[in-house]
């Protein structure tokens, strides 16, 4: 059976902010990141760590995967937010700015309290050790592009089009794969453009990404509409397993289906849009 779980939609809330923790739990995203890192200032650190905390345990969320996106373990607040975010037990735990296979291996405290850790990819450093960071082990679930520090750290122009990023992001969506990871696109900036941001998130669906960070409420049905598969996409998935399934092309390798030649490579992608068009559809 494959396990498909929808991440179109991840959207960062501030920890510290009660009202946006209460909002997420009535929105459409397929992810609230409940952060306590830039969207937080230094004197409401200990606030925004104990409203995610508490906003964990009291639940609510519904379908939504909840994920607390801890202060670096370098900073004066990341032990006890890593030590808190465990005991609260969200869905995962975000660590910031991983550069490095031992920067993934510092979390391995999640994985022995049994938490999911997703990393975040916003270093020049990190686009250099890729495979390392995709492959540490430590229960690695999820890379998280964060394209506003990387564009810092290169210097270059971060535009709709992302052209300088091209290659590193590629690249982030190849690691992820080869290691079975999911992979989050970076986040847009410009709030109230949303034919931009649907521009965005068509380029992250052709790069591969399994979905989007977002900033804002008013960005989650663009990314959701982006990635989900097309009612196209569905019914021709449906077409190729039920090709796959007939008795007489049992232990075939490759088949001619509607004109087109379709391999078994093809029968797991269509195996996984199927799992993750249902899995929308009971949300």
């Amino acid at each position: 059976m494959i396990v498909a779980r929808p991440r179109r939609s991840a959207l960062y809330m501030p920890a510290a902010n009660a009202r946006a923790i209460e909002k997420a739990r009535d929105l459409p995203c397929d992810v609230v990141i409940l952060d306590l890192e830039d969207a937080v200032a230094p004197d409401a650190k200990d606030l925004a760590r104990d409203q995610a905390v508490a906003a964990v345990k009291a639940g609510g969320f519904g379908r939504r995967e909840v994920v607390i996106r801890v202060n670096g373990l370098d900073t004066p607040w990341g032990l006890e937010d890593l030590a808190a975010a465990i005991d609260a037990r969200p869905d995962a735990i975000l660590a910031p700015k991983v550069s490095s296979a031992h920067d993934v291996r510092a979390y391995g405290a999640v994985e022995a309290g049994g938490v999911a850790l997703w990393a975040m990819v916003e270093t020049c450093a990190a686009l250099f050790a890729l495979g390392e960071i995709a492959g540490a082990g430590a229960g690695l679930g999820a890379l998280v592009v964060g394209t506003n520090d990387l564009a810092k750290e290169m210097r270059c122009r971060l535009t709709v089009e992302r052209a300088a990023l091209a290659g590193p992001l590629s690249l982030i969506v190849a690691a992820g794969r080869a290691h079975g990871l999911s992979v989050l696109d970076g986040v847009f900036n410009e709030i109230e453009d949303d034919a931009g941001l649907a521009a965005q998130c068509a380029q992250g669906v052709e790069f591969g990404f399994d979905g989007k960070t977002l900033i804002h409420p008013r960005q989650v049905e663009i990314a959701n509409a982006a990635f989900s598969p097309s009612a196209e996409e569905v019914a021709w998935s449906r077409v190729v397993v039920a090709a796959f399934d007939s008795p007489e092309n049992a232990g075939k390798g490759v088949l001619k289906v509607e004109g087109r030649m379709v391999e078994r490579l093809h029968l797991a992608q269509a195996r996984r849009v199927i799992a993750v068009a249902d899995a929308i559809a009971a949300a």
